[in-house]
Order: structure tokens, then C-alpha cells, then sequence
């Protein structure tokens, strides 16, 4: 699998290309491992639907996902710092082949409930964190800091992972539930294997940062972003963007397979429709940001996210719903490539895992409560109130960015 670094019309220089080369290790065991993840990540939600039809309990498992940033975020990004990062990374898809091959096997058996479930996602994600601060920070190192570099290489990743976690993973999730409950979850764990033996082929990476005490590092990774003005303000858009999503999502598989009356299979196919605007969009971000800022380029996703979820709660054909969630995908891939492009620029080497945790924990920690929160809305008003909850936070988000003013793209 080759990486192409030629945006638009104007290719990237050959020196350039040749330090991105090592990257397609790490882009080949995202494939892989997050098409797994799409099929966890459906299954999940439908095993706890079939456990209980309680909105609040369905969207616990959902925010499950997002809460161990929250957790255990900023020891791992100070950790994924101190240690080498390849072996952090082959560490991790270790633990999350056992964990979730357990539950396989207790799904299987039939003495998995809601407990062990949220059990499980949690202690997955646990691991993730090492393995998200670790894989984001040796991109720049392994490709180098040019901007237009880090928005193609981001871009790909970001595609890739639309992919496996949207469009592969949720189909055949969905599809392989109906046949047999376990079965997505032996497909996950088997996908972490092979994402290993790909991480494995990575060249092998000194520790980027000191020994120093745990916490003086997380407070020095906090430092760096408090004295970054555009880092600090694309950490707090990406939290609102994130929670406002979650919001609307937590509930929305009982939104569609209710009301809407679409069949437990057709769900992650309805998903995975939508995340043809992401692949897309990740495909040419270069082309696309080049001649916006970060912050500009979060500004016009935030406005993108509130205008499909304005037609998704005013709209019941399935098929608009998928273009509306293509918006979706599309507004999702240009909010992580300006971060992470936006990061790697900004930060150096040895605060990059920190940096990343701490933008994880804003944004997937966000991410959890606005599950939470999206689901106790649709227990207490009904299904369609998170999405509209999600139109006004959105659009008042947008406009407070003042998206009219220029801005000085961000530079390395």
C-alpha cells in the first residue's frame, strides 16, 4: 500500500516523500484494526439493545467509548512520551485482542450483560489511549513537519480510518451480529493481531521525552497548549463539535430503528453510506484546507455538523438521512485533520503524546457526556430532542467563531 503525497497539482518534494514512506506500516494496521472497530462499535450499541430497550443504559455503552480519556487520557500521553512508541503500540493492540476476545467468548456462551459489556469497552479503550498518543505522535517523525505533508499524510489516515470505522466495520458489523452475536466481536480481536504484526514493521523509535515525575510531565504538556493560543482554541471547538455529535448520536440507533422502523442489518449500512463524505473529503483535505487556517477550517465543519443534523431531524427518508450523515462524515474528517495537522506543527517531539492526550480528553471526553446527556434528553423529551439540542449548540458555536474574520494559517 503506497502513500501518495502529490496534492492537487503541485507535488510534494522527493526528500520529503521519502521520509513519509515508513509511515504505510502504521496506515495498514489502521485499516485493519479500526474496520474491527467499526463492527465493535455497531455490535456494541445492538447487544445492549437487545439486553434492554432502557435509552439511558443503551447510551452508557456509547459513552463507554469515550469516558477512559477522561480516566486515564494524560498518564498515558505522559507515558507514550517517556516510552518508545512502537513498543506502546504493540502493547496495546495486545491487551485489546484478549479483552474483547473474552468478551467473545461470554457473548458466545451467553453470560455477557450490561455489566461485563461496559467492563469490557472501558478497559478497551484504557488501552486505546496508549495506542491513539502513541500512533499520532510518531506521524510527524515518521513523515516529517511540512504542512501540506502532515494535511495529506492526516489526511489518508483520517480516510482510512472513515474506512474500516464507518464504512467497512459498521456494514459487516451489523450484518455478522444478525448471524451471530459473537461473531463481531472474534473479528475485532483478530483484527488487533494483525495490527500488531503491521505495527511490528515500524522502524524502531527511541523515547521521545525524559524520565521526569508523571506528574511535573502532564503539567508541562498542559503548559505547552495553555501557551499556544490556536492549539487552545481548535482543543476546546474540537470538545463542542465532539459533544454535540454524541449528543445526537447516543440515541440515534433507537431513533432510526424505532420511529423510522429501519432493520437492525440496515443500520451500519445506513452508517456506513454516510461515511462516503468523510472518505472523501480526507482524500483531498490538503486540497481542501490549503488556503484556510485550522481554526477557519474547524469553523466550517462546525456549521456543516448543525446543517445535517437540522435535515436529519426534519427529514424520514432513509436515503436523505444518509446524505445528511455524509455532511456529517465530511465536517468529522476536516475537524481531525486541522488538529492534527495543527499539533504536529506546533508541538515538539517530546511533548506530542501529551499534546494529543489532552485534545483527546477535551474531545472524546466531551464526546462521553455528550452521550450521556443525549441520552437522558431522549428519556426525558423523546428521541428527536437531541438532534434539535445539537442544531442550536452547533449553530451558535459557529457563529461565536466569527467565521468573517481572517486568519493567518497556522505555521510549523
Amino acid at each position: 500500500m503506497a502513500v501518495s503525497l502529490r496534492t492537487g497539482s503541485r507535488a510534494v518534494d522527493l526528500a520529503t516523500a521519502q521520509e513519509a514512506a515508513p509511515v504505510t506500516p502504521l496506515l495498514v494496521a489502521t485499516g485493519i484494526s479500526v474496520t474491527g472497530d467499526g463492527a465493535f462499535q455497531v455490535a456494541a450499541p445492538l447487544l445492549a439493545a437487545s439486553l434492554t430497550r432502557d435509552p439511558l443504559a443503551v447510551s452508557t455503552v456509547t459513552a463507554a467509548f469515550y469516558l477512559p480519556w477522561l480516566i486515564a487520557g494524560l498518564p498515558a500521553g505522559a507515558l507514550a512520551d517517556r516510552w518508545p512508541r512502537r513498543r506502546v503500540m504493540l502493547t496495546a493492540d495486545a491487551v485489546r485482542a484478549c479483552l474483547i476476545g473474552l468478551l467473545a467468548v461470554l457473548v458466545a456462551t451467553g453470560n455477557a450483560g450490561m455489566p461485563v459489556l461496559v467492563a469490557v469497552v472501558l478497559l478497551t479503550g484504557i488501552a486505546g489511549c496508549f495506542f491513539d498518543a502513541s500512533s499520532q505522535a510518531v506521524i510527524p517523525f515518521l513523515a516529517g513537519r511540512d504542512k501540506e505533508v502532515l494535511a495529506t499524510v492526516n489526511g489518508r489516515y483520517w480516510s482510512i480510518d472513515t474506512v474500516g470505522r464507518s464504512l467497512l466495520g459498521p456494514s459487516s458489523g451489523s450484518l455478522v451480529f444478525a448471524a451471530g452475536r459473537s461473531f463481531p466481536f472474534v473479528g475485532d480481536a483478530v483484527s488487533f493481531v494483525v495490527s500488531a504484526l503491521c505495527i511490528g514493521r515500524l522502524p524502531r523509535m527511541p523515547a521521545a521525552g525524559g524520565r521526569q515525575p508523571l506528574r511535573a510531565a502532564i503539567r508541562e504538556g498542559l503548559a505547552h497548549l495553555r501557551g499556544a493560543p490556536v492549539l487552545r482554541r481548535l482543543a476546546a471547538t474540537t470538545a463542542l463539535y465532539n459533544f454535540a455529535y454524541n449528543l445526537a448520536m447516543a440515541t440515534f440507533v433507537l431513533y432510526v430503528t424505532g420511529p423510522l422502523n429501519v432493520a437492525d442489518s440496515e443500520y451500519g449500512i445506513l452508517l456506513a453510506l454516510g461515511a462516503l463524505g468523510g472518505i472523501a473529503t480526507g482524500w483531498r483535505a490538503a486540497l481542501l484546507t490549503r488556503n484556510m487556517s485550522h481554526c477557519q477550517t474547524m469553523t466550517v465543519a462546525t456549521a456543516l455538523q448543525a446543517v445535517a443534523w437540522l435535515g436529519i431531524a426534519t427529514v424520514h427518508e432513509p436515503a436523505a438521512i444518509a446524505g445528511f450523515l455524509a455532511l456529517i462524515g465530511a465536517a468529522s474528517t476536516l475537524v481531525s485533520v486541522a488538529a492534527s495537522s495543527a499539533r504536529a506543527a506546533l508541538t515538539p517531539d517530546h511533548l506530542l503524546g501529551r499534546v494529543v492526550s489532552v485534545f483527546r480528553i477535551f474531545g472524546i471526553g466531551a464526546a462521553g457526556l455528550g452521550a450521556l446527556t443525549g441520552g437522558l434528553t431522549a428519556q426525558q423529551t423523546g428521541l428527536r430532542a437531541p438532534l434539535w439540542a445539537a442544531v442550536a449548540l452547533l449553530a451558535l458555536s459557529a457563529a461565536a467563531q466569527r467565521p468573517w474574520r481572517r486568519v493567518a494559517p497556522a505555521t510549523s
